[in-house]
């Protein structure tokens, strides 16, 4: 019986190193091949490139499946770093997502969503960046700058996308004191989504801080008209008053 045992125990390990030595292998070749592939391809350029387009053709053809691996490989790993940044940011780990929205933004650059969600982690981490000591906070700065810029390339890249133009808006009234920059982008904002009252609160708010009363006073009115919740209702209301009283002294 224990001979028995101890011949079960040398087969599991020579299975076990058996296994070992395969995955070394394929391990070796897979990086092999793909090393072969980026020196054949180097050399096209640079030893003897083909003298046609149809010799290119040729030439990459036989690379073509590892190419399209790789492809899909880096497709799939800036997905994961999106999903990655947008779990982060549901947990409030915003200086996390960031580092995650770069490396997402390496794969697909040209996502807007992905410059978008970074517009809004670095706008709330900018926030938590204290000034304790009194000093100016390059740090702070930078990470509203990095916002502001995210905003702005996401819209770049996507026009009638929605959520950047509002979280620059956001951005513009309530932080960098800049409410005259808000306006166009809520304006085109309402263009698409006309009957968002909460652009409209935030629309008026920037006509009042820029004393553009009267616009001020037309979109509370608006949202008086629009809106079926109380509640907004009321704030509109009180809201428009204030207005009138600084409109008319």
């Amino acid at each position: 019986m224990k001979k028995i045992k101890k011949e079960v125990a040398i087969g599991i390990v020579v299975i076990a190193c058996l296994v070992i030595a395969f995955l070394g292998v394929l391990f070796y070749q897979t990086e092999k091949t793909r090393n072969d592939m980026a020196r054949h391809i180097a050399g096209l350029g640079r030893d003897s490139p083909p003298e046609t387009i149809e010799g290119l053709k040729t030439a990459i053809k036989a690379y073509e499946k590892q190419i399209e691996n790789h492809v899909s490989q880096a497709a799939k790993i800036g997905i994961y770093w999106k999903i990655l940044a947008s779990r982060l940011q549901d947990r409030s780990l915003h200086n996390e997502a960031l580092e995650a929205l770069e490396q997402a933004i390496y794969y697909t650059p040209e996502d807007p969503a992905l410059h978008y969600l970074t517009g809004i982690s670095a706008g709330i981490a900018a926030k938590s960046q204290h000034d304790f000591v009194g000093l100016d906070n390059p740090e702070r700065q930078r990470l509203f700058v990095l916002s502001e810029d995210a905003y702005l390339r996401a819209i770049e890249l996507d026009p009638r996308y929605l959520p950047p133009r509002y979280g620059l808006a956001v951005l513009y009234i309530f932080e960098l004191d800049r409410p005259e920059d808000a306006i166009p982008h809520l304006l085109q904002y309402l263009e698409i989504s006309k009957s968002d009252t909460d652009a409209m609160f935030l629309l008026a708010s920037a006509y009042y801080m820029t004393e553009a009363f009267e616009e001020a006073v037309a979109e509370y009115d608006k949202i008086i008209r629009l809106t079926k919740d109380e509640e907004k209702r009321t704030r509109a209301q009180d809201n428009r008053q204030t207005v009138l009283g600084r409109l008319y002294g």
